[in-house]
């Protein structure tokens, strides 16, 4: 198990991180949310150990982490780190760079376990590329893999998918996470993607300004948000009073009737492929839901909201 027992952590005089506290059992995935700036890649660097700890403590099982005060290259053995900058070495070939870990010893090994971790990044086809005549999102996939290479018990993600196309970032998610379960690696990701979240995280940890403001299974906490910041996270959002209670509402979870007291005047509509993101004008307030078809603006509509029977 992961044990973070309640950190604080400063750069300088103002806390980045104050009192963290948080348990990941082995093989779990955790997905670090928030705001840019809220301290998620931080949180990172502390428990790979990359800086040290002004309180607390962090354990992976019985071993605590230390940072470069006691240790002369910081970091852990059995932990494998992947910052926003993928670290490369351009002049080397794509295999040479996920193999550069790897023992020589036994060259046939190697070679089959650069072209398991290729495949799994989708990048077999570039293994001869030297590292400097290729796009960021490919730079991305092959430090994902290089940091795969030795297979560590404990694997950092920050922004993993940031630089990779929309087309692939689904398969390689899927191809990533899936292997990391098969092989019972803990995986903390700090990530803006809401898919990244609700699609593949077992738990996570909610941050706003250096503070875990909520934390546990992903889709209770999206179907029940405390506040707005938590609830946007996950896209978008509208903020209604219904009955006098203030409620954050998807726009998935708004329809279009033929009759209701909810009745709305379309400012815009947005084609999203699957469906049109409808824009309405509701008490001065702007209100979004999700339609099958187009509705024109200036359009007077009636709406439901299907998570509330009562409006």
């Amino acid at each position: 198990m992961l044990s973070v027992q309640n950190i604080t952590f400063s750069y300088n005089e103002i806390p980045t991180l104050h009192s963290i506290s948080l348990d990941l059992s082995k093989g779990k995935n955790l997905a670090l949310i928030g705001e840019s700036g809220c301290g998620k890649s931080t949180l990172l660097k502390l428990i790979y150990g990359l800086y040290d700890l002004n309180e607390g403590q962090i354990f992976w099982n019985d071993i605590e982490v230390l940072g470069p005060k006691y240790h002369l290259i910081p970091g852990m053995p059995f932990m494998k780190y992947l910052a926003q900058d993928f670290d490369l070495m351009p002049y080397i070939t794509v295999a040479e760079n996920v193999g550069k870990y790897l023992s020589n010893f036994f060259p046939e090994e190697k070679k089959s376990r650069i072209s398991e971790l290729l495949e799994i990044v989708e990048m077999t086809e570039f293994a001869n590329v030297k590292a400097k005549f290729l796009s960021g999102g490919q730079m991305q996939r092959v430090a994902l893999a290089r940091v795969l290479a030795l297979e560590p018990e404990v694997l950092l993600l920050d922004e993993p998918f940031s630089h990779i196309d929309n087309f692939r970032k689904n398969s390689l998610r899927r191809n990533l996470f899936g292997y990391l379960k098969s092989k019972g690696v803990t995986c903390i990701v700090a990530t803006h993607d809401s898919t990244d979240v609700l699609s593949f995280a077992d738990e996570v940890a909610i941050i706003k300004e250096g503070r875990i403001i909520e934390s546990g299974v992903p889709k209770f906490i999206y179907d029940n948000p405390n506040n707005k910041y938590v609830a946007s996270l996950f896209g978008d959002v509208n903020e209604i009073e219904i009955i006098g209670e203030l409620k954050f509402v998807y726009p998935h979870q708004i329809k279009a009737v033929p009759n209701s007291d909810f009745e709305v005047e379309v400012l815009n509509s947005y084609f999203r492929g699957s469906h049109y993101l409808i824009e309405v004008k509701y008490l001065n307030q702007s209100v979004f839901f999700e339609n099958n078809y187009d509705i024109k603006k200036g359009e007077e509509i009636c709406l439901i909201i299907r998570q509330h029977s009562n409006f």
